[in-house]
């Protein structure tokens, strides 16, 4: 399936670990609003926003492979925070999973808004992945 990084190669793009855009073609994943939350529904990391983002992202890897593609899959992923100020800082100092989650360098939207689903819930992330993989891993029946 061919999947074509889209760069302008103006100087503010180049910085950046994701794409402008993606052009792809294919079959396709859509998650919903992925949260940090554990195995058992519960919040993880009140306050701790690089926390949360680690633990969505391990959320969001378990969705993608129930779905037949990874990380290296995804074409756009759309993030939303109500801090953007600690998601940024979390981002700068590493070991919240994004270095792996960007890999392919997928297009990337970051919008802060004013709260989530739980009070203490800091992030939600939504992905879309190419895949031409037509059977599901751990569907149900």
């Amino acid at each position: 399936m061919p999947r074509h990084n889209i760069s302008t190669g103006k100087k503010s793009q180049v910085a950046n670990a994701h794409s402008a855009g993606i052009r792809a073609s294919g079959e396709f994943l859509f998650t919903s609003g992925i949260t940090p939350r554990d195995e058992n529904g519960d919040l993880v990391g009140a306050g701790d926003m690089a926390m949360q983002i680690r633990q969505t992202l391990s959320n969001m890897e378990d969705v993608l492979q129930a779905g037949g593609a990874g990380f290296a899959d995804v074409v756009k992923f759309t993030v939303f925070v109500t801090d953007i100020v600690s998601f940024v800082a979390a981002r700068r100092e590493g070991g919240t999973g994004l270095e792996r989650a960007m890999t392919a360098a997928p297009a990337l939207t970051l919008v802060e808004i004013s709260r989530l689903a739980h009070p203490d819930m800091m992030v939600e992330i939504e992905a879309t992945a190419q895949t031409g993989q037509t059977e599901l891993h751990n569907s149900p029946s």
